[in-house]
């Protein structure tokens, strides 16, 4: 197979929707023609009878489908129910656990400004953190898994992204937690503020910066 069949093979693969002769030509800087005998080669190679997978041309353009023998199987498979994504607070709370951790609930209370216990036990569950003791308050720290580290395609939690593309001494690591508490503190309308109620994870029944882990409860 040639070089340009094996490209086209891996475009198709990662885009679900048929696409045109024209925009893999634009996609490979090649020509529209080169690109048709490509897709001669590459139906070749996906011949029905010979993989699980075959090239179709649909609504003008070309995709790669499952199959039509292998129908039974994927319908068995897409009916099992799926785990649905992170919602916005889930996906708050672990990037908050991910870059200050160990971190305790309470502050990411106090950060978010709303309660985490929802989304916290929702990312307990999928495995995305863990316990990782308690702090002088004897509130229980989370901490990212490994699961974390492999479904984010990361090496180590070194190697997360830096949003301030800086290396934070301790000294700034702690200004920073400080100043990420008071945004929370202010988000939330001060310490005696009631929760908003515009968030899944409010409590009607905490105030911001408050869990029922701060007084030594898990």
């Amino acid at each position: 197979m040639s070089g340009l069949s094996r490209v086209l093979e891996a475009l198709l693969f990662l885009i679900p929707d048929p696409v045109t002769p024209k925009a893999l030509a634009e996609a490979t800087g090649t020509a529209v023609d080169e690109v048709n005998a490509a897709l001669e080669e590459l139906a070749g190679v996906f011949a029905p009878g010979e993989r699980g997978l075959v090239l179709r041309e649909l609504a003008g353009g070309w995709t790669l489908a499952s199959a039509p023998e292998h129908d039974d199987a994927a319908r068995q498979l897409l009916a099992k129910p799926r785990t649905p994504p992170l919602t916005a607070a889930q996906a708050e709370t672990l990037s908050i656990v991910a870059y200050l951790q160990p971190v305790s609930r309470p502050e990411i209370t106090r950060i978010r400004g709303v309660a985490a216990d929802s989304a916290a036990n929702t990312l307990l569950e999928r495995g995305l953190i863990e316990e990782s003791g308690r702090s002088q308050f004897g509130a229980v720290l989370y901490r990212t898994t490994s699961l974390f580290l492999k479904l984010f395609g990361l090496p180590s939690i070194a190697d997360l992204p830096d949003p301030a593309a800086w290396d934070p001494s301790p000294e700034e690591t702690a200004e920073l937690r400080e100043r990420l508490l008071a945004a929370g503190d202010l988000r939330s309308g001060g310490a005696t503020a009631t929760l908003p109620t515009g968030d899944e994870d409010a409590d009607p029944e905490l105030e911001p910066g408050f869990d029922s882990e701060d007084s030594g409860a898990v």
